[in-house]
């Protein structure tokens, strides 16, 4: 297939176009703003060929940020809709839209509401303009041989924990947990969806492990070795507190998360570990 790729320089978009591609599929279009490319880009784009689908993996994807400027949810929102409109004026017939687990959670924000307003989006355009769409919800994705940029849970606790520094828990540690996902696990099932002749449907994906995120804190203080001390803090404003992903749609493809949470994060530390040995680790 000939695709359109928002976000491919990302933690996830680097190893989704990288499957892509080694499956015979032909990134046209990438766009990222590392690139110094966004979706404004495309009000002007004429593709060379016809585009089989657009995969919107761009956003941005910190919580905490997004309720300190509201603006930042808003445009993940605006940035979704200008990749439906060029695939209606562009005649392209499908879009895959990575959306959030977070959508799921009773704790609303500026950043669900603008992921929440994607979802609505790629339903609208099904029923108006005939163009089939995928709503995939990651939870918590960490791994991969590249530094998180983002800095998501897991690469501040494991940066923390390498250079010494308090690791800080929001919320009651006793019961806030999360539902983490290793990035291959993720990408494979993305594709498991993309490439699924079904189209219209809403999958959620998830490494299927309900996990305490003080035990997790714990861990990767031991791991490392390291003197970081655990710090507790007030849960933080419209943040969830307790996350655990029903993946049974996915699963009906075949999905199966080969990839423990802590077998994962021992992966990760020794990748850390270099990225600190070279000087990378920010």
């Amino acid at each position: 297939m000939n695709l359109i790729l928002t976000g491919h320089k990302g933690l996830i978009g680097k190893l989704l176009k990288t499957r892509l591609e080694n499956e015979g599929h032909k990134i046209i279009l990438g766009l990222d703003k590392k690139e110094g490319k966004d979706t404004n880009f495309l009000d002007d784009y004429l593709p060379p060929v016809q585009i089989d689908m657009t995969i919107h993996t761009a956003a941005f994807c910190k919580i905490n940020k997004c309720i300190e400027e509201p603006e930042l949810g808003h445009l993940n929102g605006i940035n979704s809709f200008k990749v439906l409109e060029f695939c209606r004026k562009n005649n392209v017939p499908k879009m895959a839209f990575l959306s959030s687990s977070r959508t799921l959670s009773p704790e609303k924000n500026p950043y669900t509401a603008g992921k929440l307003y994607g979802e609505e989006l790629c339903k609208a355009y099904k029923e108006c303009y005939g163009i089939n769409y995928l709503i995939i919800r990651p939870s918590t994705v960490y791994g991969g041989d590249a530094l998180d940029e983002t800095q998501r849970l897991v690469h501040i606790f494991i940066k923390n924990a390498l250079l010494g520094k308090d690791l800080v828990i929001y919320g009651n540690p006793k019961t806030k947990t999360l539902d983490f996902t290793h990035l291959e696990d993720f990408v494979e099932g993305t594709l498991l969806a993309i490439n699924h002749p079904q189209w219209n449907k809403e999958y959620n994906i998830s490494g299927n492990e309900e996990t305490n995120i003080y035990d997790l804190a714990k861990y990767i203080i031991k791991e490392t070795r390291s003197k970081s001390e655990i710090i507790f803090k007030e849960k933080e404003k419209a943040q969830p507190q307790k996350v655990y992903l029903d993946i049974s749609e996915i699963q009906k493809l075949g999905y199966s998360p080969k990839i423990k949470l802590f077998e994962g994060i021992k992966r990760n530390i020794e990748t850390y570990k270099k990225f600190l040995d070279e000087g990378k680790l920010f």
